[in-house]
């Protein structure tokens, strides 16, 4: 497969993505398949996808906005979840301007992708999620589930003073045995775990990457320090639980969520109810998977994919 290198700007932020097809089935021309990566991702996460779909269909894969090759704007507000959907409007307007596209997230990529399916529709045909929580299911399972709370603790380190350094330390060291634990260490190759060093070694990439976690509207107290406080040198958005609100997120579109069973940032209950915001919904399960579908299951993801997207 070619995959074709480009740029487009968007509100003065120029976006890197691939793109290619369809090779082969040229009546599915007009059809586009957008992949939205998550952290500490890039575009090539989902390249069993491209490869896949690209005989058939118009793939496009980006680098979110702070990531490898993309800009990286400096004001953590841009980063915002309401900012990020408006912004990804345009993006999607700008390479799929007469089609709908499929969208299909995983992890930061799906917490854009699931406000930007309930807000803005009309340039969705089909919603497709890999691990990634539904923002409602989430809150509720982060204000009544002390397991996922302590599952999210690790955002705290990420949004610490000192999370640059964290990251970057012993060439990547906290990125490469922290955050991409798949359910065997041979998931993650040699070659693939080098080019994940290069996206992350672009100039301000590690910040980048960490705007996003940043800009979170909510997040719990860590429930590994009962000292933590918010301060100039260390910005954290802790909220009381008390205070923290579900927000009403309801996809009115087909939707197919694929989910790794063992995902170490997600408990399972947060498909629990899901039906409540998403009516149309299909879960698939991954007993053996973790967090990291795209890497353990590129096969079976790829046939779901291309069922649900050919009913």
């Amino acid at each position: 497969m070619k995959l074709q290198s480009n740029f487009v700007l968007i509100d003065d932020v120029n976006i890197h993505y691939v793109s290619a097809g369809p090779t082969k089935n040229k009546a599915l021309e007009g059809s586009t398949l957008l992949f939205l990566h998550g952290f500490p991702e890039y575009w090539q996460t989902w390249q069993a996808q491209l490869d896949y779909f690209c005989t058939d269909y118009h793939v496009i894969a980006p680098d979110l906005p702070g990531y490898n090759m993309s800009g990286k704007p400096e004001d953590v507000s841009f980063y915002e979840i309401p900012n990020l959907i408006e912004f990804f409007t345009k993006f999607i307007r700008a390479v799929s301007p007469s089609k709908k596209v499929y969208l299909i997230a995983h992890d930061w990529g799906g917490a854009i992708a699931w406000p930007l399916a309930a807000f803005y529709p009309q340039y969705i045909e089909k919603l497709i999620i890999l691990n990634a929580a539904h923002p409602s299911t989430f809150t509720r399972e982060m204000i009544n589930n002390p397991i996922q709370r302590e599952k999210s603790a690790y955002i705290h380190q990420l949004i610490s003073a000192g999370a640059e350094h964290l990251l970057a330390d012993n060439n990547y060291k906290f990125l490469r045995e922290k955050i991409l634990v798949a359910s065997t260490p041979a998931i993650f190759t040699d070659e693939e775990i080098n080019n994940y060093q290069q996206a992350w070694q672009q100039p301000d990439a590690i910040n980048g990457m960490l705007q996003y976690y940043r800009a979170m509207p909510q997040l719990a107290a860590n429930p590994n320090s009962h000292h933590e406080k918010e301060s100039k040198d260390n910005p954290v958005q802790v909220s009381d639980l008390s205070k923290m609100r579900i927000p009403k997120i309801r996809i009115n579109l087909p939707t197919l969520i694929l989910w790794g069973e063992n995902d170490q940032a997600f408990v399972n209950e947060n498909l629990s109810g899901i039906e409540e915001y998403v009516p149309d919904c299909r879960i698939e399960r991954f007993c053996d998977a973790t967090h990291w579908l795209t890497h353990e299951k590129s096969t079976e993801i790829n046939s779901a994919i291309a069922h649900f997207i050919n009913e």
